[in-house]
């Protein structure tokens, strides 16, 4: 791997595998840009809910584009944030209910041609790392690195649900882990970028390895490709 240009690193998964983590960490220790680009889609979708447009319908969604201005930028922890229209929406695009939100208005052709060029402009700039769901087989087919992060969707849905319970939010194991099978469901069954794996990616199955075991995983796959092992 030849580092005199920008770099890309694919980090793909299905919702809750801990994508964002490990992209985060990495870009940390890379110093590379980190772009959540799940987050995007889901300000997309933050926008039609607060707006009560109906996600099913499509030809409302796409007519409400151009309303939507979205900036990122990051916190002095480095963390990303979303800007919607001036307003910052971090927080709110993570409620259980964006979630089926973002399922289904980010499988609108419209709205993913609309998000295309602004994720691909991030890697034009300088070496990036991406996560997502589509990032690996989409967005970045060329990508240097590749990696497919998954777990089981009952250790997702408790993850998400000891998150909620840190924060003192509501919420049920029970309803959050038939959110994620259903978000599953409609990630992998659509026709727009379906969820998959890409042929070279390098999985990895997260369930029961520790944040410092994957971080080490992890570094230990860029090092190798970028020819240091």
């Amino acid at each position: 791997m030849n580092e005199t240009h920008p770099i890309s690193i694919a980090i793909d998964g299905p919702s809750g595998a801990g994508k964002s983590t490990l992209a985060r960490q990495l870009a940390s220790a890379l110093h590379f840009l980190y772009v959540d680009t799940g987050a995007i889609y889901r300000t997309i979708a933050y926008y039609a809910y607060a707006n009560h447009l109906d996600p099913s319908d499509e030809a409302a969604v796409l007519a409400a584009l151009p309303d939507i201005r979205i900036e990122l930028c990051h916190d002095t922890e480095g963390l990303q944030r979303m800007i919607l229209n001036g307003e910052d929406v971090t927080d709110a695009i993570r409620l259980p209910q964006i979630s089926q939100y973002a399922s289904v208005v980010s499988a609108y052709p419209g709205v993913r041609a609309f998000l295309l060029e602004m994720q691909r402009d991030f890697a034009r700039k300088g070496s990036v790392i991406m996560d997502g769901r589509d990032i690996g087989t989409t967005v970045f087919p060329d990508a240097e690195l590749k990696i497919f992060v998954t777990a089981s969707p009952e250790i997702r849905a408790r993850r998400r649900y000891d998150e909620l319970q840190a924060k003192g939010e509501e919420g049920s194991y029970e309803e959050i882990l038939e959110n994620v099978k259903e978000r599953d469901r409609i990630d992998t069954s659509r026709t727009v970028s379906p969820l998959r794996k890409a042929d070279d990616a390098i999985e990895l199955d997260n369930s029961h390895m520790t944040i410092s075991e994957q971080k080490e995983w992890l570094a230990t796959q860029f090092r190798k490709a970028a020819g240091a092992e």
